[in-house]
């Protein structure tokens, strides 16, 4: 399932994995994701999985530009648009869409 994966480190020195997003979309049928995906893609995987808190707790501290996105998403899903707002102009990032199901497909694509 995971031939198309990669491993990269990141300006920090951990290696995660990385996968296109077709790979990523495979794994959705898994019980759990692999364990060394980066924080946005996991909250990504749970979100999809109908685990919105578990996919909050990944990305709720995480103060970078991806997990802003991934967190102003999880917010509009919630309905709190106030608050996705806030995480949207904190991502500095174009990832809103007008459906939410065309969102989570664009965070896919941009971060898997």
């Amino acid at each position: 399932m995971f031939t198309e994966s990669r491993t990269t480190a990141t300006s920090d020195g951990d290696k995660r994995m990385c996968m296109d997003a077709n790979a990523f979309r495979a794994t959705l049928a898994a019980d759990a994701p692999a364990a060394n995906l980066p924080p946005t893609v996991a909250a990504l995987w749970w979100d999809a999985k109908g685990d919105w808190a578990r996919a909050h707790a990944l990305v709720d501290e995480l103060e970078t530009p991806d997990g802003m996105a991934v967190h102003a998403y999880l917010h509009r899903k919630e309905g709190a648009a106030s608050n996705a707002d806030y995480w949207y102009a904190r991502a500095g990032r174009q990832f809103h869409r007008p459906a939410l199901e065309a969102e989570w497909e664009a965070l896919v694509d941009a971060l898997a």
